[in-house]
């Protein structure tokens, strides 16, 4: 089995695969979001690709989370910290999620045999589900409005390097090779790698940086949200 690292959606086409798991990963935020949404007793949540959409479904009366350029939109219940869906809010409930790029790579990825989302949170879930469904895997960067970023990419290697590591993948391109070795080289200090980086800037320069440490902590969450497709509405379970 081979697993592959697409490190923009722009890049997509070249890398899709229909019998393959596509893991989309945003790290900051939105897939470390749902992640911990997830942990924290949410049913599901559909993911739409524009802010319109989700408006649309706040004035039928879902609970929504929008975020545009990182910050909550105003209409919006939620922002994209997954400090925000805390088990007070959201434990049972049924959620609406739009953000900048993570939501926008699953709606591309639909497609594939499976579409799992992945985050350090529940990195080692993730690797494995993929172990545990023995096929090629794709990680399917979100990067920021289609150019590539360090933080997907990041763990696009981290999960490459599990998964080599077992014996039964191995590498599909050069794309999984630089980001296995951007993950090895930098993953005793991942604060300080990506410190100088364009997202943790943005995050800043809106006081929304407080997410950042949780956002690159390690297997703490077993959750895998799995995308499903139903009377063609896209959840997440």
């Amino acid at each position: 089995m081979k697993i592959d690292v697409c490190f923009s959606p722009a890049l997509y086409p070249a890398y899709h695969d229909p019998e393959a798991i596509v893991v989309v990963v945003d790290i900051f935020r939105a897939t470390t979001t749902m992640a911990a949404a997830f942990s924290n007793g949410v049913r599901s949540i559909r993911p739409v690709a524009t802010v319109e959409e989700a408006q649309a479904y706040k004035e039928k009366g879902w609970l929504v989370g929008a975020e545009r350029n990182v910050r909550r939109c105003d209409f919006a219940d939620f922002g994209n910290s997954p400090f925000d869906y805390t088990p007070e809010k959201v434990a049972g409930k049924e959620i609406v999620f739009t953000t900048t790029n993570g939501t926008k790579a699953i709606t591309i990825a639909q497609s594939a045999y499976r579409v799992v989302t992945g985050a350090f949170i529940n990195l080692q879930a993730v690797a494995d589900y993929c172990v545990g469904h023995k096929r090629n895997v794709v990680v399917l960067c979100s990067g920021w409005q289609d150019k590539v970023n360090i933080e997907d990419t990041l763990f696009g290697g981290a999960l490459v390097d599990l998964l080599v590591n077992t014996g039964l993948y191995e590498k599909g391109s050069d794309s999984a090779v630089i980001a296995q070795d951007m993950w090895t080289t930098n993953k005793e200090d991942l604060l300080r790698y990506l410190a100088p980086t364009d997202h943790v800037a943005r995050l800043k320069a809106n006081h929304l940086d407080d997410s950042i440490p949780y956002c690159l902590t390690l297997s703490i969450t077993d959750r895998v949200p799995e995308l499903s497709i139903e009377e063609e509405t896209l959840l997440l379970h």
